[in-house]
């Protein structure tokens, strides 16, 4: 039976305008698995949207996302857990634990070392699920028909979510035609760093983030490491670091969901245990998004400069798509300052208030949706961080309205201030 779209029914989040006001080790305790972090798989929280100001009607949306779920992006997690585990097969390090783990592994290695990065099957239905629920909450974009730009990076994955994606919204109207392109002419608004990308941009890299300076006054808690490999391992000798090996397993553990192996490792890890080590893994998670977020600004150029020609009307698209990476959404987040992602605090143990890696899971996507009113001459529009409405730090009296004109400044000052 075809899987769908997961939608989180969870009391806690049940009709809320998204889970942003909620405490992230609260949401974390609603929902273990987004303690996986950007390996976390893509579900639609459920949500009201807020209603247009009257007379108000949706006419265009501006979209980025990160492809879905695939298996892991290197071979080199499968190869080195081979090895690991065959060498302590054969030395009898396992324990039985270990070793039906070992027997598991060894029954499937194939399949993952083929399918190294490539898009799963959910992968491909995430994507199915959001351009549907996208069609659904917006209607009136789309339901005339006309056209459609979807571009993605070069990577297959992405290729293939962006097929997914444009095959799902021209099923709910055939009307619609739809342009797919992945060419190095598009890659300066979906991964501008891309070695192909022809032009080439000399922004600010690895910016750090302030907490750094204080990361000694966090406590991680790497307890975790010890238990799960004594799970697995009578001993370590001869093999690869503990901490290393704790490492790839958890690894592995954060990626079964997206490639249908779940009970892969059952008895070695749980997601409640991943909770605890969660708020270390994000301080390591918005260093990274936090350094390279000026060189997503030609995404953002893009997301202004296809707004601009549609609202004057020398672009006739409903809709300009992007597929691309965490790499690219994840900073873009920061820079754009979605849900506070852009205020750098200086305590280590404030930055889970402002940023959760689950926010760049497989399949995050960010949505700018675009209104007109026949009486007002202001074009309004909001912004949507996986499906939920989500703040900017645009100056508005109607959130989560803003004024065209009022984001456009806003960020081009920001742009500027780079530049």
């Amino acid at each position: 039976m075809k899987r769908i779209l997961t939608i989180v029914t969870l009391a806690l989040l049940t009709l809320t305008a998204g889970a942003q006001n909620i405490p992230a080790l609260d949401q974390l305790k609603a929902n273990p698995r987004k303690a996986y972090g950007n390996d976390f798989p893509y579900q639609q929280e459920a949500t009201v949207l807020t209603k247009a100001p009257k007379g108000y009607k949706p006419f265009y949306i501006s979209h980025y996302a990160r492809h879905g779920s695939r298996y892991y992006w290197t071979e080199f997690l499968y190869k080195a857990l081979d090895a690991t585990l065959a060498a302590a097969h054969e030395k009898h390090q396992l324990t039985p634990v270990g070793e039906a783990f070992h027997d598991r592994y060894m029954a499937v290695k194939d399949e993952l070392l083929t399918g190294t990065s490539e898009l799963t099957q959910l992968g491909w239905e995430q994507h199915q699920g959001i351009a549907r629920t996208m069609y659904n909450r917006f209607p009136e974009v789309f339901k005339k028909g006309g056209n459609v730009s979807a571009v993605s990076s070069l990577s297959g994955r992405c290729v293939i979510s962006m097929a997914a994606f444009c095959q799902e919204l021209v099923q709910c109207n055939p009307e619609l035609e739809i342009r797919e392109q992945s060419s190095r002419f598009t890659l300066d608004g979906v991964v501008p760093g891309d070695r192909q990308n022809p032009i080439k941009h000399d922004y600010p890299k690895g910016v750090k983030p302030k907490y750094e300076k204080n990361k000694d006054q966090f406590k991680f808690d790497n307890s975790i490491n010890e238990k799960v490999v004594s799970r697995v391992f009578t001993s370590t000798e001869g093999l690869p670091g503990a901490d290393r090996i704790a490492s790839n397993l958890i690894n592995l553990y954060c990626s079964l969901p997206s490639i249908g192996h779940e009970g892969l490792m059952e008895g070695i890890l749980t997601d409640e245990e991943l909770i605890d080590r969660w708020e270390g893994e994000n301080l390591g998670s918005y260093s990274w998004v936090f350094g390279p977020q000026y060189e997503m600004i030609p995404i953002l150029e893009d997301f202004i400069k296809k707004a601009d020609a549609v609202i004057n009307g020398k672009s006739d698209h409903l809709a300009d798509l992007r597929f691309g990476h965490d790499t690219c959404i994840g900073p873009l987040t920061v820079l754009m300052g979605i849900n506070g992602a852009d205020k750098d605090p200086e305590d280590p143990y404030e930055v889970k208030n402002i940023y959760q890696n689950w926010e760049t899971c497989k399949a995050c996507n960010i949505q700018l949706i675009f209104y007109r009113s026949k009486k007002d001459s202001d074009i309004l529009m909001k912004c949507l961080l996986n499906g939920c409405e989500a703040s900017l730090p645009v100056p508005t009296t109607q959130y989560p309205y803003y004024k065209w004109s009022d984001f456009r400044d806003f960020y081009l000052n920001r742009i500027n201030s780079v530049k």
